[in-house]
């Protein structure tokens, strides 16, 4: 039996309860700088197994309500439970995690084999350096901090605590890593992605390129992550101004994320059934999609819908371990920007260009425009030869225009 029967100390006490559910960082800033990186991930890992496992909040107080939510459980869940519950207590109690913890071997392992991971971090770290992102192993960001990029050892640690939750999106093919330096300015971003074709094009003289205007972006784009009133927010979760509920990039820095100043995401290569296929899947026209995953298989988000309905899909779906679309966010231009420019070097194709008859332009659904209302959305633009960054309107439908999703670890 589970020592988390033998127990009851092991239930979390009212305190650390809140410790767990609250957004409040009090406890998280109580402890040195160096763990609040592996706070987070524990905390979310608790929260994360709770939903999935379909158990009530208020349990994880009440010793009996936790034997009885958990009473049907196996024996690997039941010990798994105990473990996230005894390291997270040991971490808020004793300013340190567990020695065991420090080993990072098992995670490296894990990591290696169902993400093949140090391939692909070294492949990207060598890109985001060849293209004069990383300098230094780190970026400047908006708020003139300087952000280093997350430690392969750090998303090893992550992946690993939070397989349980991730089997699943593992099952349906998302394991293509994505490294994004968030925390640089958008203008920045825009022009490495616009030095990196013509220097692709110089590289690759075939490559039809308009080399004097190799990247059109409507005047939103320009500084609109910057500013005391920027006019770009994140993570919606609707389109509406005054309910929202997005922050601004400055906010989210602020806040100190899990890997400050970077995203780490996976999405699904070209090739969802292969891991180690090359670029990112395409986003399908209607009727043309495909499902994957044997667990909860996954129908592919197609186009000819709303980027409201989009949203709202993501929204309804990020809690509830039961939808095909568990834990999955739209992209932000940051994000899709990077992706565009890896999916180029690894295929020799533009991503997204919808001209063809088989892809789409991608709604970037993780952000939107403060001032107009409007949605960044972003594609290949064949007959312009040239990366076109552009807005759209949330409510109208675009046989053209869809959605690509990414898990955020």
């Amino acid at each position: 039996m589970s020592p988390f029967f033998r127990s009851p100390e092991t239930v979390p006490s009212m305190a650390l309860h809140e410790a767990i559910l609250s957004s409040v960082s009090s406890v998280r800033d109580s402890l040195p700088e160096q763990h609040h990186a592996h706070f987070e991930t524990l905390r979310q890992e608790i929260i994360d197994f709770t939903k999935v496992h379909g158990i009530p909040k208020e349990s994880l107080t009440k010793p009996a309500a936790l034997r009885e939510a958990t009473s049907k459980f196996s024996t690997q869940d039941l010990e798994r439970l105990a473990d996230l519950l005894e390291r997270f207590e040991y971490l808020v109690k004793h300013k340190e995690p567990k020695k065991k913890e420090i080993d990072l071997k098992e995670a490296i392992e894990y990591a290696e084999a169902h993400y093949h991971l140090k391939e692909q971090y070294d492949s990207q770290v060598e890109f985001l350096e060849d293209v004069g992102i990383l300098e230094s192993g780190a970026i400047p960001g908006i708020d003139g901090n300087t952000y280093p990029i997350p430690t392969l050892e750090q998303i090893a640690m992550r992946l690993f605590e939070r397989r349980e939750t991730l089997h699943t999106k593992h099952d349906q093919g998302f394991t293509k890593l994505l490294l994004v330096p968030f925390g640089m300015s958008l203008d920045s971003l825009r022009e490495t992605l616009e030095q990196f074709l013509l220097k692709y094009k110089k590289d690759h003289p075939s490559f039809d390129l308009n080399t004097d205007h190799p990247l059109f972006a409507w005047e939103d784009y320009q500084g609109g992550d910057m500013g005391d009133f920027p006019n770009l927010v994140y993570y919606p979760q609707s389109f509406d101004l005054k309910e929202h509920q997005g922050k601004t990039k400055i906010q989210i820095l602020k806040a100190n994320e899990r890997f400050p100043g970077w995203t780490v995401h996976l999405l699904q290569p070209s090739d969802p059934t292969d891991s180690h296929s090359l670029g990112f899947a395409s986003i399908p026209r209607k009727g043309e999609g495909t499902t994957h995953g044997k667990r909860i298989p996954r129908p592919s988000l197609e186009v000819n819908k709303t980027l409201n309905e989009h949203l709202s899909t993501l929204q309804k779906s990020k809690d509830d371990p039961d939808s095909p679309y568990f834990q999955e966010f739209g992209l932000t231009p940051e994000d899709w920007i990077l992706a565009f420019m890896i999916h180029l070097k690894e295929t020799e194709q533009p991503m997204d260009d919808w001209t063809n008859g088989r892809e789409s332009m991608t709604g970037l659904i993780g952000s939107f425009f403060q001032s107009v209302v409007f949605v960044p959305c972003a594609s290949w633009y064949k007959e312009g030869l040239q990366v076109d960054l552009r807005i759209n309107g949330s409510r109208g439908r675009d046989k053209r225009i869809g959605v690509r999703s990414s898990v955020i670890i």
